[in-house]
């Protein structure tokens, strides 16, 4: 299959959420309707395995259906409801943020409806297909949630949320990642997660070498690390992979709390740490000073090397004397070696 329809899968679906937040706050909301409503088909949910042209009759049948209310949208008590069974975020590591976005719900009203589907194991409970945060400052508030129940397979939920995260900017890539691992456990199939992520085929494999790497509650230990990118995570997978005893002193060392205000970069650093002393740790320069305290220069040093850059015509003609006496550097410690006792 080629590539082209499987990206305007992704960004019909997207479309499809963009104009729905749009409107949240210029539409019009009609009145709840009752309580017994036919539940509306969600085959927009399964794009990936449709024809182009089913899916965008059904993404514009089902936006109409939003827009209109159409016996859809119900108010439901937030208590009758689950999370999604493939979470896709980790915890944040402040909750500013949310608290910010429960205002504007208890101040606004919820604009836009979640999506749920019967409970599979409880006709009387419900699960979230998505929009966890609606539903969790509802809960919070004391409010009733404004839902839309749809009829879903477990594979569509996954794929589901992995499309309408694709056109999300606030996931790290550790989060992605975990969603990756949640749609191969599901038996999503890899070209199916190329399209719900918009990845390509290797970055895929660097997920895989990550999270088949490292488990789950480690993961969760370190949480979202937004400023840790795919490099890094990388790095410690392999660490991990060639130290047999890697993940036990790993989960010892994230028990302890080494700082109540520790974030989750932090946890990740010291998870590195302890089986990669000093990897990934930016070392501050030195300054380089004459006599007179004047800066010509910065040295940074680590395990592997030295590097020292120049400032300034004098800090140009320091790097030129420091070359100049490599040969007489390398002759005297040679000479130190040979006296070591």
């Amino acid at each position: 299959m080629n590539k082209s329809p499987r990206k305007s899968i992704v960004a019909s679906f997207g479309l499809l959420s963009a104009e729905l937040e749009n409107d949240q706050g210029t539409a019009q909301q009609p009145s709840p309707p009752p309580p017994a409503v036919n539940r509306v088909g969600a085959g927009v949910i399964g794009a990936a395995h449709r024809a182009i042209d089913d899916i965008k009759t059904e993404r514009d049948r089902l936006k109409a259906l939003v827009e209109s209310g159409g016996g859809a949208i119900r108010e439901i008590d937030p208590s009758l409801i689950d999370p999604s069974p493939y979470p896709d975020r980790l915890p944040d590591d402040g909750n500013e943020s949310f608290e910010a976005f429960k205002r504007s719900i208890a101040t606004d009203g919820q604009k836009v409806p979640i999506q749920i589907r019967k409970h599979p194991s409880s006709n009387e409970r419900y699960q979230i297909v998505y929009g966890h945060r609606r539903w969790l400052a509802a809960k919070q508030l004391g409010k009733p949630v404004k839902a839309i129940e749809v009829e879903i397979s477990d594979l569509d939920l996954v794929l589901a949320q992995g499309i309408e995260n694709a056109n999300r900017q606030d996931l790290t890539w550790i989060e992605r990642a975990l969603f990756a691992s949640r749609m191969d456990d599901a038996g999503i199939k890899a070209r199916d997660i190329y399209a719900a992520l918009s990845i390509e085929d290797a970055e895929l494999a660097r997920m895989r070498s990550v999270y088949r790497q490292i488990p789950l509650d480690v993961i969760e230990a370190i949480g979202r690390a937004p400023k840790i990118g795919r490099p890094r995570w990388v790095e410690l997978a392999k660490a991990i992979s060639q130290q047999p005893r890697a993940l036990d002193a790993i989960r010892a060392v994230l028990v302890v709390k080494a700082d109540p205000a520790e974030i989750s970069d932090q946890r990740f650093q010291r998870a590195l740490n302890v089986i990669k002393p000093g990897g990934g740790r930016r070392r501050e320069p030195t300054p380089i000073l004459d006599g007179s305290g004047r800066k010509f220069g910065d040295c940074v040093s680590t395990q592997k090397d030295v590097r020292i850059s120049a400032e300034g015509s004098l800090g140009r003609d320091f790097i030129k004397f420091v070359e100049g006496e490599l040969p007489a550097l390398a002759d005297r410690f040679a000479e130190l070696r040979a006296n070591k006792p």
